[in-house]
């Protein structure tokens, strides 16, 4: 665990939060076959041993009967897996925000092969300003993978930091949970790598999240990479789909 990780260690006991971890033995069954299910395709099933989804969702917490918004849903990787763990009784919200399906459009296109039809009918494909996040309901989780340092771009006009994330907590119930999973860049850069390196400061994201009212409330190991030196983009050859990821887990307050 790096210096920048005890220290937050140090901060969430301090202030009385737990840290949960999470062994592989300990992983629920619904998320193990939820991974395992053979309905996901063979280039999402190739990515698994680096993105490791079955560690990732235990830490996260997602379970049967959940409403969850995958924010910036890319091609359904993490979408179809939510599907098949909330259930029936769940529901998933697959919101590419309109900007990024400008320049992206072919994710959008992809989600629409499975989105609302047999297998996954409790995923809903909503396209909204990233100004104006509106989720149909209260939600108890929302979900970002490799995409939070994408806000802060040129492409995004860039965004509102505090309106989004304050719209996130918004759309949150209360003890609801704000999953931020991203590109981890050198400590102390703050968001100057979001547009060159596609890469995020966690303590940055950590500032401007908590900034909104939430709680930090564990983060994690799991797919941190110490060969990693935060100086490539994410897409060089070198480290693409093996960079160092931090997770953050943020919690909206009960009251």
């Amino acid at each position: 665990m790096k210096l920048n990780s005890l220290f937050v260690v140090a901060v969430v006991f301090a202030a009385g939060a737990s840290m949960p971890v999470q062994a592989a033995s300990e992983i629920p069954a619904y998320i193990t076959a939820a991974v395992a299910d053979a309905g996901r395709p063979p280039e999402d099933k190739a990515q698994d041993a680096n993105r490791k989804p079955a560690e990732v969702l235990a830490f996260a917490g997602i379970k049967p009967g959940d409403k969850v918004v995958d924010l910036m849903p890319g091609s359904g990787y993490y979408t179809r897996i939510f599907s098949k763990i909330v259930g029936p009784k769940g529901v998933v919200y697959a919101l590419q925000p309109a900007e990024m399906d400008k320049v992206a459009p072919k994710r959008l296109q992809s989600l629409k092969t499975f989105a609302g039809k047999r297998g996954y009918a409790n995923v809903v494909i909503l396209v909204q300003p990233v100004a104006a996040i509106a989720i149909p309901e209260r939600v108890d989780m929302v979900w970002t993978s490799q995409n939070y340092h994408d806000l802060h771009d040129p492409f995004m006009d860039p965004a509102n930091m505090a309106r989004i994330d304050k719209s996130i907590f918004d759309a949150l119930k209360p003890g609801g949970i704000f999953l931020v999973l991203d590109h981890a860049a050198t400590p102390g850069s703050g968001i100057s790598d979001t547009n060159t390196l596609h890469r995020i400061d966690p303590a940055a994201a950590k500032m401007e999240v908590t900034a909104a009212g939430f709680e930090l409330v564990g983060d994690s190991d799991i797919l941190r990479n110490p060969d990693d030196n935060h100086s490539l983009p994410i897409f060089d050859k070198s480290i693409k789909g093996k960079t160092d990821k931090f997770i953050e887990k943020f919690r909206k307050p009960m009251q």
